[in-house]
């Protein structure tokens, strides 16, 4: 069993992944000429661009600037505001913004806008999945042009790390649907590029901007193409059409030795891993089945196989932060244990090796997002491995995804910065993220307690009690997590090697405005 995997995927991924750097001449399709001085990036498709709303848009960092930002160690430096101080007393923040900021319109960047970004979110009305990063805000006020104070009801350690929400202008949205708005078909921000073209489906073509109060950026035009398939990606890279990409494993191996390339083996923050829908009645009923799922998955053989190991096994969405509890439960490969659970609650095995439960056979469906084809195959290699044990697991990959529909989701996020991101919002009780539907007392008490104390020591403690409850009361199955895999043009200079990226690989551009492209 510890190598069920071998027959059905390793015959497609060869073990193993190299560096880059070598012999083989880059190749060059008839649509790699292009401008000098400009870097074309294998993209996802953007429907809108609407940071405030969503997540994980690697464009929004190009276009957008928070009042804060992260840097290469995922600390909080300035953005937006040159400098803060915090009244512990009052738990109130004022931030000084910088001075003669414009927008990409010319028009002048103030404390207005941040207010306006801040409430829109805020407001239960727009639907923002990151409202609950700032639910403790109780007001704002602006206090001249270049300052604005944040008033919390409570403490949020991890507001400094909120405040890299990209700022939008009050002037262009005041009005407007945050939701549907065309503004977010034609963004307009503060940050280092400013939209040139859209051509829908096709490329997002950004232009340095010259005015960039951080300073002119050096590359001159980039462009994200829409290539959505991760073969094309390959493709379009040995081609020479593109000069930077995320890849997938399989894939990031074909460029070693090559010359011209250059291959970024980088550590995530992004785990993968079975989320339940608990508003789904089938888990209502069978919820205590779950255990024996945790049990029944062999994360080493999916490393190995699926991600060539590139990545490591998952038992905590912290695990790489420095508040994760390394003692909790990790729910290691045990079969034996696995059917051990699944008989003590009343399962049978029948002659044809499927688990029953009430004259029902024991199984579920995960759903994958169309377009990633890693995902696909994570949720294949543990429905295989489930079936082994008697649960008999499909998976489907729907155009759409029926979020309240759906019996299970092949999920992905990570918390590459303060330990709050991505755990009060996604495993909160009716939190913005938390789409599980899963609710523990417990588990909102714990998160609470980490998110309003400073002290490392009582943090350590609510998350190891958040973590421990997670184990008893599992709200997912976790995984791996995985590594991005980014093949660049050797000519691109700059790019921060060491930097823990986030959920998608998200966070590669943090520095771009510092990259430069040899001609």
């Amino acid at each position: 069993m510890k190598r069920l995997l071998a027959g059905v995927l390793v015959l497609s991924m060869a073990v193993g992944l190299a560096g880059c750097g070598g012999s083989s001449e880059k190749g060059k399709g008839e649509n790699a000429a292009k401008e000098s001085n400009t870097l074309v990036y294998g993209s996802n498709d953007y429907t809108r661009i609407n940071p405030a709303m969503d997540e994980h848009g690697e464009i929004n960092i190009l276009l957008f600037n928070g009042l804060t930002a992260h840097d290469g160690n995922n600390e909080v430096v300035p953005g937006l505001a040159r400098s803060w101080e915090f009244d512990e007393s009052t738990y109130t923040y004022t931030f000084h913004l910088e001075e003669g900021v414009k927008w990409h319109d010319g028009e002048d960047f103030t404390a207005d806008d941040v207010k306006f970004t801040i409430e829109s979110i805020m407001d239960p009305d727009n639907g923002s999945e990151n409202a609950p990063n700032y639910e403790d805000v109780q007001e704002i006020n602006v206090v001249d042009d270049h300052t604005i104070t944040f008033k919390l009801d409570a403490p949020n350690v991890a507001f400094l790390d909120y405040m890299t929400m990209a700022i939008l202008p009050k002037h262009l949205l005041e009005g407007e649907d945050m939701q549907e708005s065309e503004f977010f078909r034609h963004p307009i921000g503060t940050g280092p590029y400013k939209l040139d073209s859209w051509d829908e489906g096709q490329a997002i073509t950004l232009v340095k901007n010259e005015d960039y109060f951080k300073g002119t950026p050096n590359i001159d035009k980039i462009i994200f193409k829409i290539v959505t398939d991760d073969n094309a990606k390959a493709m379009q890279m040995q081609s020479g059409d593109l000069d930077l990409a995320l890849l997938t494993p399989k894939d990031a191996k074909e460029f070693a030795d090559k010359e011209g390339y250059t291959c970024y083996d980088m550590k995530t923050s992004d785990y993968r891993g079975i989320l339940y829908n608990f508003a789904n009645e089938y888990w209502q009923e069978n919820k205590d089945i779950i255990p024996a799922i945790n049990y029944g998955i062999d994360r080493q053989a999916i490393v190995d196989a699926v991600l060539l190991g590139e990545g490591m096994t998952a038992y905590s969405p912290i695990q790489r932060n420095v508040y994760n509890d390394e003692n909790m439960e990790h729910f290691d490969y045990n079969p034996e244990k696995a059917e051990e659970i699944l008989q003590s609650v009343g399962c049978e095995k029948k002659d044809d090796g499927y688990y029953y439960r009430n004259g029902e056979k024991l199984g579920f469906v995960i759903c994958v997002g169309a377009g990633d084809q890693v995902r696909v195959d994570i949720a294949q290699a543990a429905a295989q491995q489930l079936k082994a044990i008697g649960i008999d697991v499909t998976v489907e990959v729907p155009a759409q995804v029926d979020w309240e529909g759906q019996m299970a989701y092949l999920i992905g996020w990570g918390s590459p910065f303060d330990a709050d991101d991505h755990t009060y919002k996604v495993f909160g009780t009716g939190k913005g993220a938390n789409y599980s539907s899963y609710s523990n007392e417990k588990v909102d008490q714990y998160l609470t307690e980490a998110r309003q104390s400073a002290d490392p020591e009582v943090r350590k403690a609510a998350y190891a009690g958040f973590l421990q409850e997670l184990t008893q009361d599992p709200p997912y199955t976790f995984i791996c997590y995985i590594d991005a895999n980014y093949v660049a043009d050797s000519d691109i200079h700059g790019i921060d090697p060491d930097t823990v990226m986030g959920h998608h690989g998200v966070g590669i551009f943090w520095n771009v405005a510092d990259w430069t492209m040899e001609e």
